[in-house]
């Protein structure tokens, strides 16, 4: 059995979400390896026990990160990533230029909806192709009834579009997950965050955007599966 943990990142014009699959033993290994970055930041900088992993407030240094130099924080996204990268199986990205669908449907589906099909359809064809089975566990969002709903039509009767497919290795339901009580939720926030930064934004200071490559190649040889939809 396979987990997959799913989170997204988004701005007005762009929509992008992500999926770390992991078996048991991975899982277990990238919470440890979160636990031990934040308790040495605990240490060395004073956050706080109860301090999460999220990318903007890394990337930016408020909410926990508030006050912790630069290098320190890009050295807590190296240590996660560096799990990541060793431990998880694989990672799925999708995305969708919003801007594009607003020009192009008078009624557009939420972008949540349409690239979270789009996302679940590629986890499906994963765990098909490895003969396994997976549970998929989101950070919480609203209209979570609605998701639900939807992953049951999925699995019961298909994903509609031009690569409709009935989902036949997810299992259950789709389950939501507090942040503050899952390192692995945490875990697939960052790359989604990295992941849209680097796809939508355009740095104007090198050496960001240098560091920004360096984190990425931790995780770049675990990706199963990218494609940002342009309608």
């Amino acid at each position: 059995m396979l987990l997959a943990y799913v989170d997204e990142s988004y701005s007005r014009d762009w929509y992008y979400m992500a999926a770390m699959l992991c078996d048991g033993p991975g899982a277990q290994a990238i919470t440890s390896a979160l636990d031990a970055a934040v308790d040495k930041a605990v240490k060395g900088f004073g956050v706080p026990e109860v301090a999460e992993l999220h990318g903007y407030e890394l990337f930016n240094g408020t909410g926990w990160w508030k006050g912790v130099p630069v290098r320190a924080r890009i050295g807590v996204y190296n240590e996660a990533f560096a799990a990541i990268g060793e431990h998880c199986t694989g990672l799925v990205l999708r995305g969708m230029n919003v801007a594009g669908q607003r020009s192009r449907y008078v009624s557009p589906d939420p972008p949540h909806q349409v690239v979270l099909q789009h996302l679940l359809e590629r986890v499906d064809e994963y765990a098909s192709n490895r003969g396994k089975h997976v549970l998929v566990i989101a950070d919480e969002v609203g209209e979570q009834s609605k998701h639900r709903a939807d992953l049951q039509r999925y699995l019961r009767r298909g994903t509609a579009g031009y690569r409709s497919r009935r989902l036949t290795h997810i299992v259950d339901t789709m389950h939501f997950a507090p942040s503050s009580a899952s390192r692995l939720v945490q875990a697939i926030d960052l790359v989604v965050f990295l992941y849209r930064r680097r796809q939508s934004h355009t740095e104007t200071d090198e050496r960001a955007s240098r560091a920004n490559a360096q984190l990425w190649a931790r995780v770049e040889p675990k990706v199963v599966h990218r494609h940002c939809w342009y309608p």
